[in-house]
């Protein structure tokens, strides 16, 4: 599968479990099996394709199964409706790109009065 980037909600997600829910974190020392040299490095995991801590992957990430499936690779991906490229959706996301959005829209609209002139006549 292809690699990509975690989504910002994603992050925010990693984030919670790991200072709520992982026993190795600690809010004033950091990661205690890094001897609190520095933060927990699940921090700066950007891809779930990276290394990542047994501990967070074994008792920590069962604990939400949306994001244990990111990491196991079962990830949503659609096609843009505009250029058919494949891309991983944020939300409700219908179109790879802004310029791709920017026709979507330009074409529904088009559509849309065409068939309300119709009614009219």
């Amino acid at each position: 599968m292809r690699q990509r980037e975690f989504t910002r909600h994603e992050r925010k997600t990693i984030r919670r479990l790991i200072t709520e829910m992982c026993a190795n974190y600690d809010r004033e020392y950091g990661c205690l099996p890094l001897n609190g040299i520095c933060e927990c490095h699940m921090f700066t995991v950007d891809s779930p394709d990276r290394g990542f801590c047994k501990y967070f992957r074994n008792t920590v990430l069962p604990l939400n199964p949306s994001l244990e499936a990111v990491f196991a690779g079962i990830y949503a991906t659609k096609s843009c409706k505009i250029c058919n490229a494949e891309f991983a959706p944020v939300g409700r996301q219908a179109y790879c790109s802004e310029k791709c959005r920017h026709a979507g829209n330009r074409k529904t609209t088009t559509e849309r009065v065409r068939k309300h002139r119709q009614k009219t006549q």
